[in-house]
């Protein structure tokens, strides 16, 4: 693969700029949550989080603004990320990977985005999906 170039996604911070800065990946977050609470493909998936996801969306906005090229904000608040350990309790299979994109991809589907970048969003955000599963 070809390096990245300024102006390519995954350059610095050009992705998170293409998601609408800071501000676009907690609308994405708030999404994305949205979307675990309505989707019935979604509920044990739900039922992994707490009842009262405030956490939850903070970690995953940090999450994003930093694994799109911004502000580390999740080594700031909480240290490094370490997504298999972090993952370790839950039982994450293809089923529940899949439903995890499922609502990652409705959310990005909403957002004023460039339908290159919600491609290269979605085929990306499936390698750290696929990190956090624990079982085949």
């Amino acid at each position: 693969m070809a390096e990245r170039q300024p102006g390519d996604y995954g350059y610095e911070d050009t992705s998170l700029k293409a998601m609408g800065g800071e501000p676009g990946v907690r609308t994405l977050v708030d999404l994305f949550y949205d979307e675990m609470e309505r989707l019935p493909e979604a509920r044990t998936i739900r039922e992994m989080h707490p009842s009262d996801l405030s956490i939850s969306r903070d970690k995953l906005a940090a999450f994003l603004t930093g694994w799109l090229g911004g502000p580390k904000r999740y080594r700031e608040r909480w240290g490094p990320i370490r997504i298999p350990p972090a993952h370790a309790h839950l039982k994450i299979g293809a089923s529940e990977r899949d439903a995890w994109l499922l609502c990652m991809q409705r959310a990005v589907d909403q957002m004023p985005v460039a339908d290159d970048f919600r491609a290269y969003f979605m085929r990306e955000i499936a390698v750290p999906a696929n990190r956090a599963m624990t079982r085949p």
